[in-house]
């Protein structure tokens, strides 16, 4: 995969620079082990991913990898020191390929992206003394490694946006390689270099001690000429395609005759060609490790088929050996007296001689004899099959270790064939498994940013009588819902709990029914901090809008989202904390969470959560496998509707598709 340029990181800057201005750091994950995501919420615009890859890339994506269910220490600590910190600068440092975040809390950190060589992500301190880097080095000069301080590596090469004719003219001369060599050397690197030489029209294998100061002053011309719409950000962001695949921010002469494809912005540039790659690799690395899986039992399914095999044959050889001997039970027999006879004054090695002399002498009787070792075990060759006979056993005890051995292996032949078939039913078992899971592995897909109506960017739901209610997410939003949206014949709804949603219930025509007040007030029970505590149900109260002021007494302080209630409350003690999500047509398709007999009032397929344990991506991914037949939902659009905090099912079935009732 192809590296980022200097040139590269210097428009991921500038563009970063802009798109993350104030912007919070929300959460970072690790998909790959040199692959760092940070989720970043900008003022006005909303959620930004920007993808890390040590030695790679740098941008903005829409394409968000999917993310380990349990997180690598290195994200955990971004978390820990970063979240909710806000981005104060980005910038490249001397137009290297290093990447530097400047991140404000209490105190300033600092995130360091080295896209050279085998690259690294380090998290940095106000003093610039490393927290922890993802990847621990040690050179000569330089040691990464957490509490060291930062050092960056040392300077090489030139700024195309500063160099001067002087400058470009010493680089040239001193150097003892040609001029693509040289260029390239000097932190141009192979593209640009080559793009310099063919818009010069010098020739590129000229060495230094042939350079002319006309040959310096087309270099430096056409250095300007590639550069100068950096200084501008002039950027003309594109893909190349065809022979040669290659992404850019320039128009290069090089690739006038390839196809281009045209972005918007260099990030949106990259993510394309990059996250295409990235897809690929993570199909191929999920399809090796199920494939190993698979070929661990298909190796030991193939040394059980040898095992049964060598103990079939066993089986069948001792058979033939067994009926053998008792086939020349009268040839055996008489060598075994003539060896008893000579062992009452013989040694074994004078025997052992004794009969190779006979039988190289063809003494009858012998001939079946293919050797005796000092043990006094013969080899026989029965009619061409070869038996050992011990000579301190009879003939039926010789023929018993045969049998044996037979009975032996044929009992273990049936041990053999059960684990076979295990193994056969564990190999299936693995393939399904393997495309069940490879099923599951998302290749990244494009994010598309949805339109939303404006009550979808509220806590909202209708209620059985078609009344839309609407809640706040935050401090401003309530304020928001309560300065904004609210009206005279509204009811306004809050749980009795320190940290809650203002929720609205609009009026529409005619008296609200005391059903959709019902409802209302269970929803506003669950977009309350109950849920987050795992609380089994809470108070809430409603009043009239005339009871709702922003205006405090002398002396009183209103926090931002906070409101002074006058008068007499209407309280409704106890709302079980339980919540369905569906998806129903309200103004078009969308997933919508309230109360369960809201929710079944207008879908017939929904599931019923209550505060538990599962961590809200995790229970947003099952909750869309279940509702979502079309896969219209992404997993965002569901941890949207969710309350703050964890969640479980109602019951142990998990999600059904439940009845409308």
């Amino acid at each position: 995969m192809k590296a980022m340029s200097n040139v590269d990181v210097y428009a991921i800057c500038k563009e970063l620079g802009e798109v993350l201005k104030d912007a919070r750091v929300q959460k970072a994950y690790q998909p790959t082990k040199d692959t760092v995501l940070i989720r970043f919420h900008v003022p006005g615009k909303g959620r930004v991913d920007v993808v890390f890859q040590a030695g790679f890339r740098v941008h903005t994506t829409q394409y968000p990898p999917q993310n380990p269910k349990i997180p690598p220490n290195f994200p955990m600590l971004l978390r820990k020191y970063i979240k909710g910190g806000t981005v104060t600068a980005v910038k490249q440092h001397n137009f290297d390929r290093i990447m530097r975040i400047d991140i404000q809390k209490e105190e300033k950190f600092s995130l360091v992206v080295e896209l050279f060589a085998k690259g690294n992500i380090i998290l940095l301190d106000h003093e610039d003394k490393i927290i922890l880097p993802l990847k621990r080095k040690v050179w000569q000069d330089r040691k990464i490694s957490s509490k060291e301080e930062y050092k960056y590596p040392p300077e090489r090469g030139m700024n195309p946006l500063e160099v001067d004719k002087e400058e470009l003219k010493t680089i040239l001369t001193n150097s003892d390689r040609d001029i693509i060599r040289t260029l390239a050397r000097n932190g141009l690197g192979g593209l640009y270099a080559e793009e310099i030489a063919l818009r010069s029209d010098v020739a590129k294998n000229k060495t230094a001690d042939e350079i002319t100061d006309e040959d310096v002053e087309a270099i430096q011309s056409a250095i300007n000429s590639i550069f100068d719409p950096l200084k501008t950000f002039n950027f003309n962001p594109q893909i190349v395609k065809g022979k040669k695949e290659d992404v850019l921010p320039l128009d290069l002469l090089m690739y006038k005759d390839f196809e281009k494809e045209s972005f918007e912005s260099f990030n949106d540039a990259a993510d394309e060609f990059y996250s295409s790659i990235v897809g690929e690799d993570i199909v191929n690395v999920n399809e090796e490790v199920w494939s190993g899986e698979v070929g661990k039992f298909e190796k030991r399914l193939n040394i059980q088929l040898e095992t049964l095999e060598k103990f079939e044959k066993t089986v069948k050889d001792s058979k033939i050996k067994g009926e053998a001997i008792y086939s020349d039970y009268q040839a055996i027999e008489n060598i075994l007296n003539i060896i008893h006879s000579a062992r009452e004054t013989n040694s074994w090695l004078e025997i052992i001689a004794t009969v190779k002399k006979a039988k190289k002498d063809k003494v009858p009787g012998l001939e079946i004899i293919e050797s005796i070792d000092k043990m006094g075990v013969l080899t026989l060759n029965l009619d061409g099959v070869r038996v050992n006979i011990d000579s301190s056993m009879g003939i039926p005890e010789n023929a018993e270790i045969y049998y044996n051995k037979g009975k032996k292996a044929k009992r273990k032949i049936k041990g053999v064939h059960i684990a076979i078939e295990k193994t056969r039913k564990e190999i299936d078992k693995a393939k399904n498994k393997r495309e069940i899971e490879m099923e599951k592995v998302l290749v990244p897909q494009k994010r598309v940013k949805k339109d939303l109506k404006w009550y979808e960017k509220l806590r909202w739901f209708v209620t059985s009588d078609g009344l839309l209610a609407i809640g706040g997410r935050d401090a401003t939003t309530n304020e928001m819902v309560v300065k904004k949206h609210m009206e005279n014949r509204d009811i306004y709804f809050h749980s009795d709990i320190h940290g809650a949603s203002s929720v609205i219930l609009k009026a529409g025509e005619g008296e609200i029914p005391e059903r959709s007040i019902n409802e209302t007030a269970a929803f506003a029970a669950c977009f309350s901090s109950a849920w987050s505590k795992g609380l089994g149900s809470t108070d809430v109260y409603w009043v009239h809008p005339e009871q709702v002021s922003k205006t405090p007494q002398s002396g009183e302080f209103v926090a931002k989202g906070a409101f002074i209630i006058r008068g007499s409350r209407n309280y409704m003690r106890g709302l079980p904390l339980t919540l369905s999500l569906g998806i129903v047509d309200y103004e078009g398709s969308r997933i919508m969470a309230g109360p369960p007999e809201a929710v079944s009032n207008l879908t017939e397929k929904y599931v019923t959560v209550k505060p538990g344990y599962i961590k809200k991506e995790e229970i947003a991914r099952q909750i869309r496998n279940n509702i979502d037949d079309e896969k219209l939902l992404s997993i965002e659009d569901v941890v949207r509707v969710l309350p703050s905090g964890k969640c479980d099912f109602l019951d142990s079935k998990g999600f059904k598709r439940n009845k409308k009732r």
